[in-house]
């Protein structure tokens, strides 16, 4: 749970500064729990900024401003800093797959689509661009393609929670509602023995029209600081929620 890790992280990313300020990675790595975890949104930035311009030629910290810039929804900024990260590291399946995002989240599909392509030539096992690329898919009404993605990310993850439920939101999304259901079973289930996102819970719940239980579940996420939270302001799937007064109150509490 992000409540132990992180912590842990920054305790030791401090003593990493201690000894040596200069170094682009600690700064770049601490602004990054200052966003997914601290929701510190204006020291993030600047932490990115930070280890920028103390390397400019480190990919990472031009991705990860992206990300924070993306969740903002400042996409004009973010679409330059992921194109630096881009000439930077030119291989590198995270960074691909977050420039297709960009159009992801600003609900351009069509060009979503067009660009988890080419990060799927980077590298065609990356589990993330498959789960991105079926959400894409469902967002677009293409239910078969979307299924048969998330099916391949869920596979290729290791059955990881977090796709796992991506795939029972499908479910519910198109009208399998007895499938979701089990799928919410087999994840509250799992919960009991291992970490399971809450975000991913809620999001099925949203999907089924059972706007109690996501909150119930968006609140669980809150507690934890649930890094997925970030995308509060921006991620297709938290669409019916949206009109709610109590996700106003959250967006408001996450910053």
């Amino acid at each position: 749970p992000s409540g132990e890790a992180n912590p842990r992280g920054k305790a030791a990313l401090m003593k990493a500064l201690e000894i040596d300020d200069s170094l682009a990675e600690a700064h770049a790595s601490l602004a990054s729990i200052m966003f997914w975890y601290e929701w510190d949104w204006a020291g993030a930035e600047r932490g990115f900024k930070r280890a920028i311009e103390l390397n400019p030629n480190y990919a990472r910290a031009h991705h990860w401003y992206a990300d924070i810039l993306m969740t903002l929804g400042r996409f004009d900024e973010a679409l330059r800093e992921i194109h630096e990260a881009r000439q930077l590291a030119p291989l590198s399946p995270i960074v691909a797959m977050t420039a297709a995002e960009l159009f992801h989240f600003s609900r351009q599909y069509d060009r979503a689509i067009e660009e988890y392509g080419k990060a799927l030539q980077v590298d065609p096992d990356f589990a993330l661009t498959h789960l991105w690329l079926g959400s894409a898919y469902l967002e677009k009404g293409m239910a078969d393609a979307a299924i048969t993605e998330i099916k391949r990310s869920i596979a290729l993850s290791g059955n990881d929670s977090f796709y796992v439920a991506a795939l029972g939101r499908a479910y519910a999304v198109t009208g399998r509602k007895d499938e979701a259901r089990q799928v919410l079973r087999d994840l509250e289930g799992r919960s009991k023995r291992t970490f399971v996102s809450p975000v991913g819970v809620a999001l099925i719940h949203a999907a089924l029209s059972q706007k109690d239980e996501a909150f119930e579940w968006l609140e669980k996420a809150f507690e934890e600081r649930t890094e997925w939270m970030v995308y509060l302001k921006i991620d297709p799937p938290f669409d019916p929620l949206r009109p709610e007064p109590r996700f106003k109150d959250l967006v408001r509490r996450v910053g």
